[in-house]
């Protein structure tokens, strides 16, 4: 039986109830008594409703690309890989994020399997100092010129991600780790990192990895959902 067709049941109830004059108790009693034969309609009505309030949070956020489109897809300090391609995908990221460590190895194939996917990548740290020091360990890479893919999939997959690792990581790509005390770095990073999260608060970002896809918000993980909104993109470029 679905969802709604339990709940009506439950609605019925409370009409027929109230119909024969019967007390709140004798209703709560009955409500009850249905509840524990039918555990899962609980779970059901909690998962309903988170998706429900997921697609209002999606739609809130998608209202707010538009105005900053410019901030999402063309700011200069950003790192962009295959930066001829017509069609723009924008990741807000954290290195420490399960989830996006999750989706980096998918992230990194899309780029090498869709050249005319340009994608941006958009230090987000939202989980401590570590996940800072990482990006702006991305920040400086970027800012020399360095192998940004490279650093971005170590970074992804060191465990466990801290000082040590990131220093190494910096080392092998030829970036002395010192170069994050510098003030210089500090301050360009601190500027980048802040614009971002005031971005990201704009969009109603509130996790990640979120994706953009032209005017398509996709929160979470969900690369099929990406690959089918970078379709579409070009379907509709091909029309036009």
């Amino acid at each position: 039986m679905r969802l709604l067709e339990r709940l009506s049941i439950v609605a019925a109830c409370a009409v027929a109830l109230a119909g024969c004059g019967r007390s709140d108790d004798a209703f709560g009693a009955r409500v009850h008594a249905y509840l524990l034969k039918h555990p899962e309609v609980l779970q059901e009505a909690a998962d309903a409703l988170h998706a429900k309030e997921e697609a209002q949070a999606v739609a809130m956020s998608e209202q707010a690309i538009d105005p900053n489109r410019a901030a999402i897809e063309r700011d200069p300090r950003d790192f962009v890989a295959n930066p001829n391609g017509s069609i723009t995908v924008t990741e807000f990221y954290d290195y420490r994020c399960p989830h996006c460590i999750n989706a980096a190895p998918a992230v990194v194939k899309l780029i090498k399997d869709n050249p005319d996917v340009r994608f941006v990548f958009k230090e987000y740290p939202i989980f401590g100092p570590k996940s800072e020091t990482a990006a702006e360990a991305a920040i400086a890479v970027k800012r020399a010129g360095g192998d940004y893919l490279g650093v971005y999939s170590e970074l992804m997959a060191a465990r466990p991600l801290d000082e040590a690792a990131i220093a190494r990581i910096l080392s092998e790509h030829g970036i002395k780790p010192d170069v994050l005390q510098k003030p210089e770095l500090q301050q360009a990073a601190t500027e980048q990192l802040v614009a971002t999260q005031q971005l990201a608060a704009g969009l109603g970002i509130a996790g990640t990895p979120a994706f953009i896809v032209g005017d398509t918000m996709i929160p979470g993980d969900q690369m099929d959902a990406v690959r089918a909104a970078i379709a579409a993109a070009r379907a509709k470029a091909h029309k036009s």
